[in-house]
């Protein structure tokens, strides 16, 4: 049975973000399906380039929150939540700024959100050329960040044991329920909202969402990956950022040591910096930044670094 459409809160986190965000709001009408009612909340990271006048420009219903400060992609989600999240709402569609639903992407996430233990509905994400992108993951392990580290990402990632990343294409052509997936759109039922709760703001950007994914799955629900639903997503870029790829590496770290003991956490600490050692004999200026993060057990510095997430791309 078709589930009744439903009511959302849409929410776009924006940081410098006025050449893309527009296009980002002005498919949401045409993902929505028929029926669906939708409000929208721009959030914005302190951007310097109007990209609020962009937003109102595209949407001009759009409720617009400007932080007054580079928060982070968790802030501003909590943002939105605490501004819009109503008693009446039934799911909040997260997006990135550079994320474009395609036409009728959103019924097949409500559908797959009618199962009671389901909390979080994810597309299929392809890149501007039509390429798929590898956004499903599995659980973080020792033996997972060993396997990428000697293998490669994409090649680790073909093996359940041996890869985060589910980089089999095949993979992507059925509904399946991954451990988690990226953040760049997801829908989340309001049973897990009010379950999980609020989002880890001491992530600033990335593992925010592998933190939320997993918190759902402790709370008894589960991640739905949907292929008939589509969106593209225009980040591709993240891996050429040298502060990004440090960001990420060390949130990765601390995220595992946050639900692992101290041996076990010193292992994937190490796996996690030969990977980044490996890759950094080639040259490479993120595996660079990233090992010097690790080596020195500091945080990268996030003033001025993006806080909307790009597609993460695993060395080869």
């Amino acid at each position: 049975m078709t589930p009744d459409p439903p009511r959302l809160l849409a929410v776009v986190v924006t940081y410098q973000s006025a050449a893309i965000v527009g296009d980002c709001l002005r498919a949401i009408p045409a993902a929505l399906g028929p029926g669906a009612e939708c409000r929208t909340v721009v959030v914005d990271n302190a951007s310097t380039d109007h990209s609020l006048d962009a937003a109102a420009e595209a949407d001009p219903s759009a409720r617009l929150v400007p932080l007054g400060r580079n928060a982070g992609y968790a802030a501003a989600i909590n943002a939105a939540l605490e501004e819009a999240f109503t008693p009446d709402l039934d799911a909040v569609l997260v997006l990135n700024p550079d994320i474009r639903m395609a036409p009728g992407a959103l019924p097949p996430l409500w559908e797959a959100l009618e199962d009671p233990t389901v909390g979080i509905a994810v597309p299929r994400l392809l890149d501007a050329a039509g390429v798929l992108q590898h956004s499903l993951r599995r659980d973080p392990s020792v033996l997972r960040a060993l396997g990428e580290a000697l293998l490669g990402g994409n090649r680790a990632g073909r093996f359940a044991p041996l890869g985060e990343v589910v980089s089999d294409d095949d993979a992507y052509g059925v509904a399946c329920r991954p451990d988690w997936a990226t953040g760049a759109a997801m829908l989340m039922h309001r049973r897990c909202i009010e379950r999980v709760g609020s989002w880890d703001e001491s992530y600033f950007l990335y593992s925010e969402e592998t933190d939320y994914c997993l918190r759902a799955r402790d709370a008894g629900l589960s991640v739905q990956y949907c292929p008939e639903s589509h969106a593209t997503h225009l980040g591709g870029e993240s891996g050429t950022s040298p502060e990004l790829w440090a960001v990420l590496t060390c949130n990765r770290v601390r995220f595992y040591r946050s639900r692992h003991g101290a041996v076990r956490s010193a292992a994937f600490r190490a796996a996690v910096m030969l990977n980044e050692a490996i890759r950094a004999l080639g040259g490479r200026a993120t595996n660079r930044a990233a090992l010097r993060a690790l080596a020195t057990r500091g945080e990268p510095g996030v003033l001025g670094v993006a806080s909307t997430r790009h597609h993460r791309h695993q060395p080869l």
